[in-house]
């Protein structure tokens, strides 16, 4: 069957959408410009290519549903990983793209992996997408499902860009921090916090970059821009530094030609950009295919909302492979990357209820 679909939970709604396509398959754009003046789910890869294409999902059928509360989760049987050999092929990465970090060829450069866990029993993405949604209210969650990308869940905290009329909205993200949970009174306290009290160069230095190159990208649009102070978001058990824009558009059917602009962001790349694209592109020894790329509803019901698509995997059968990244600064250190990564992953594996067997 060629039917494509979604299933998508904005930021803390308490109803999700589902979208199907029963005319054919989606449509394949071979640009971001494409996305001009259209109208559809839109899902996009970290680089367009043949194999990875950038797709637009029109939709034919849309049922709003309630997220009911879930049953208590039932864990899944899984094989183990094969732990040390991620670990070797992620400090080959590491030591390959460090170097050029400490050659000054790179401000910053993003290192990503990706992990497979195999179930011993069925999966279905359906559950798992629910669970997700009581898991993590405050993310953006979305199944997609075409015969072009495979099947892909996503619990990601990053807005690339989303508005209505001449008002829109981005963010700059960057620095991760792994921490215990905690309950609601806590996290507003987090919010509050002065974040160069609390974080540490490193991370301040990278959510930086990020920010400078947002506010750089969105002046090619508009003059009308509005920035907040560097703040700490929570995401799951994570932590990060966000800076929120606010901006003005005149022309709406613009929205291809600024995403274009902004993707791939230095948070899922790097700076100089070109060049730390190209490399990754060369060097990187997985495959990210739709990881780091975009998601989200484009033009629907008059408003768009693109996420970049983090905290995913892509569900095969009884497979599913993990993605995750982090951006390295010459002070970077492996292992403790390495840990950020595995953090990162854990969005997901949450998600499975994983029962090692």
């Amino acid at each position: 069957m060629n039917d494509s679909f979604v299933m998508y939970r904005l930021p803390h709604e308490t109803i999700y959408t589902i979208i199907r396509q029963c005319d054919g398959e989606p449509e394949i754009l071979s640009s971001y410009t494409d996305l001009n003046g259209r109208t559809g789910f839109v899902f996009s890869p970290f680089i367009i290519s043949t194999e990875h294409p950038l797709l637009l999902v029109r939709p034919n059928e849309i049922k709003i549903c309630r997220i009911n509360d879930c049953e208590e989760f039932e864990p899944l049987a899984f094989g183990c990983r094969d732990i040390k050999n991620e670990h070797r092929q992620y400090k080959a990465d590491f030591r390959k793209f460090h170097s050029r970090l400490n050659k000054s060829e790179f401000r910053k450069i993003v290192l990503a992996r990706s992990c497979e866990e195999t179930a011993c029993e069925e999966i279905l993405p359906e559950l798992i997408f629910k669970r997700a949604c009581r898991m993590y209210p405050n993310e953006f969650i979305a199944l997609v499902s075409t015969p072009y990308s495979g099947t892909w869940l996503m619990a990601t905290p990053e807005t690339l860009v989303e508005g209505h009329n001449k008002e829109w909205y981005t963010v700059a993200l960057a620095g991760t921090k792994r921490m215990d949970v905690i309950d609601e009174s806590e996290v507003q306290k987090i919010r509050n916090w002065n974040v160069y009290d609390v974080w540490d160069e490193k991370n301040i230095h990278e959510q930086q970059y990020v920010s400078d190159y947002i506010r750089e990208c969105l002046r090619h649009f508009t003059s009308d821009i509005n920035e907040s102070i560097p703040q700490t978001l929570v995401a799951g058990r994570l932590m990060h530094i966000i800076t929120h824009f606010s901006f003005n558009l005149k022309d709406n059917d613009s929205i291809g030609s600024l995403v274009g602009t902004l993707h791939p962001t230095p948070a899922v790349c790097g700076l100089p950009k070109e060049e730390a694209y190209k490399f990754i592109l060369e060097n990187e020894s997985g495959d990210r295919r739709y990881y780091s790329g975009f998601s989200g509803p484009l033009n629907y019901n008059g408003s768009t909302h693109l996420f970049v698509t983090l905290r995913c995997m892509q569900i095969d059968g009884r497979c599913c492979r993990l993605y995750a990244g982090g951006g390295l600064l010459s002070e970077s250190e492996v292992e403790t990357e390495w840990l950020e990564t595995e953090a990162k992953m854990e969005t997901m594996r949450r998600c499975l209820a994983i029962k090692r067997i």
